[in-house]
């Protein structure tokens, strides 16, 4: 009866035919307040995770880290504006001196505006929060997440897919996250013929948030989608890396010593 109680106004709304042309304005009065928000942020990058990652989760700190990455190459971060994977995203936004965005939903749980928000917009319409993501970012990184998160990946998927969405590069974070998903898709959807092989390739999956930021970078620079190739040049990067800082490794290991 409570939850019943709470939800009778909305509820009332969608029922009601005199509410109808109500809706439209309040649907346009959000669309109109986002684009006069968001219009001259410059160029941006939308993170999308779970509300209920925790501090303490690696993943919170993939998050910031990746965000402060992203910042620090000149690119405003766009989150959720809430608590868990979106406060990462504003938080290391913040750290690096970039510009944080919080495009935050009304909902009855989970979502509290974070404190790192230079920008904070509440929405009553996932929709409209949706279409801001998308108009005003370049790319998405999109962390470990829920139902919402997945929405986010999908849709942006499909635009992608069907042209109605170019050059807009799409990075993972969390291969053991998202590993189990990529399986299937390959074993389900490449084989059951629903997509493409080629279909994978419009996103890149990594634990490294440098190599997140750089594959971004690159795809806007290059004015391209991210390029099956690029996993091969940043491992051979990363194992020459790895090569020219032995030497110093080994030295601080016997100074330990």
């Amino acid at each position: 009866m409570e939850r019943n109680r709470k939800y009778r106004p909305s509820l009332e709304e969608l029922q009601s035919k005199v509410s109808d042309p109500w809706m439209v304005l309040k649907i346009m009065g959000e669309f109109v307040e986002g684009f006069d928000a968001l219009r001259d942020i410059g160029p941006a990058i939308s993170i999308f995770g779970s509300a209920r990652t925790s501090k303490d989760n690696p993943w919170y700190e993939m998050g910031s880290r990746t965000a402060e990455e992203i910042a620090r190459r000149g690119y405003a971060v766009v989150t959720g504006g809430g608590p868990g994977a979106m406060e990462a995203g504003n938080e290391g936004a913040k750290k690096a001196g970039g510009t944080s965005i919080g495009l935050n939903i009304v909902l009855p749980m989970e979502q509290s505006a974070n404190t790192f928000q230079d920008i904070e917009l509440h929405f009553d319409y996932f929709f409209v929060r949706k279409v801001m993501f998308a108009k005003y970012a370049l790319g998405y990184v999109v962390l470990p997440g829920g139902f919402g998160t997945m929405d986010e990946f999908f849709e942006a998927l499909t635009l992608i897919q069907t042209r109605k969405m170019k050059n807009f590069p799409i990075v993972l974070m969390g291969k053991d996250y998202w590993g189990g998903l990529l399986r299937w898709m390959k074993k389900s959807m490449v084989e059951g013929g629903t997509i493409s092989p080629d279909d994978l390739n419009m996103f890149y999956l990594t634990d490294d948030p440098v190599e997140a930021a750089t594959v971004i970078q690159r795809a806007l620079e290059e004015g391209s989608e991210i390029r099956p190739e690029w996993r091969r040049e940043l491992a051979r990067a990363k194992k020459q890396a790895a090569q020219i800082n032995a030497p110093r490794r080994m030295q601080a290991k016997k100074k330990k010593s």
